[in-house]
């Protein structure tokens, strides 16, 4: 059993319409960058970000990072010409924002298609309570969908709740769209963490999204990298007890069992889905030169 996994652990969002950003994005160590056309550009800067990142993007080197562009919405002034623009770019995927059913998911790539961006995966924005509600159909909507990027203040300020460090108003949100990416087996990101000073807050987020079972987090600011890209990197001894779980799950299988034990610890066949991903993705992030994130094996 084989894996291919692109590791998405760090997620940042990159303002298009500032040159020194962009560039200094180009060595960072992050596994996926988005540059930003929609929420972190102001109105004023929209036409003047778009061209920069037609004239940036020239040079498609940013290291191993994946190149995402997220548009403005298509019913904006701006979305259009976002999409005819980065189907131009040397990237990997468009990320569109609030995305709310699956049909209006497939309408967004039927365009793109019909631009001539049929070449391109797509990503897409949930923050809206639509979008939670609609998360499964939106998951199953198309092949095309690389990743879910969660929205958590946007999300958040529609539910009229606040954003308390255990953000428990919105851990019903975020484990129904966990749900929906796991059942057609999608990939998904948690939203950003805002407190930029505060280092306790940030690693406590990063391992919360972890936990509940995120493939990675987005991020704002280059000084949150190395705390995402900790929580979501397997350690030595994750990948010492999953090769132990595959070797144990082999042995019992030839005599004849389902089942294997370790350290009197009942192992199911199960465990060796969780096993082979652990190892994939402590490979991956090997080969991408990110090993020195990761403990020594023992």
């Amino acid at each position: 059993m084989g894996f291919q996994y692109r590791p998405r652990r760090s997620v940042l969002y990159v303002p298009a319409h500032e040159p020194r950003h962009i560039e200094k994005s180009r060595k960072l160590p992050v596994d996926t960058i988005v540059f930003d056309l929609q929420e972190s550009v102001p109105p004023k800067h929209k036409e003047s970000g778009r061209n920069l990142l037609l004239k940036s993007l020239q040079n498609g080197d940013f290291g191993y990072s994946e190149k995402v562009v997220r548009i403005n919405s298509l019913d904006s002034d701006w979305g259009m010409d976002d999409l005819r623009a980065a189907i131009s770019l040397d990237i990997d995927a468009v990320l569109f924002p609030s995305v709310e059913s699956g049909g209006q998911l497939n309408a967004a790539i039927a365009t793109l298609d019909e631009l001539g961006g049929g070449h391109l995966n797509v990503m897409a924005n949930i923050e809206s309570p639509k979008g939670v509600l609609r998360s499964e159909e939106i998951a199953g909507a198309t092949d095309r969908l690389n990743a879910i990027v969660m929205g958590t203040t946007d999300l958040a300020n529609s539910l009229r709740i606040n954003l308390t460090q255990d953000r428990k108003g919105l851990l019903t949100s975020l484990s129904l769209t966990i749900l929906a990416a796991r059942a057609h087996n999608r990939c998904i990101i948690d939203g950003p963490h805002f407190d930029l000073k505060n280092i306790e807050a940030c690693e406590y987020s990063c391992r919360q999204a972890r936990d509940l079972g995120f493939d990675g987090k987005a991020v704002i600011h280059p000084v949150q990298l190395a705390y995402t890209n900790d929580a979501f990197t397997p350690k030595g001894e994750d990948v010492k007890r999953a090769k132990k779980i595959i070797d144990a799950i082999a042995e019992a299988h030839e005599r004849g069992r389902s089942t294997a034990v370790i350290d009197d610890r009942l192992i199911e066949p199960s465990l060796e889905l969780w096993a082979r991903r652990v190892i994939a993705l402590y490979n991956q992030v090997h080969e991408l030169g990110q090993a020195e994130l990761i403990g020594p094996e023992k």
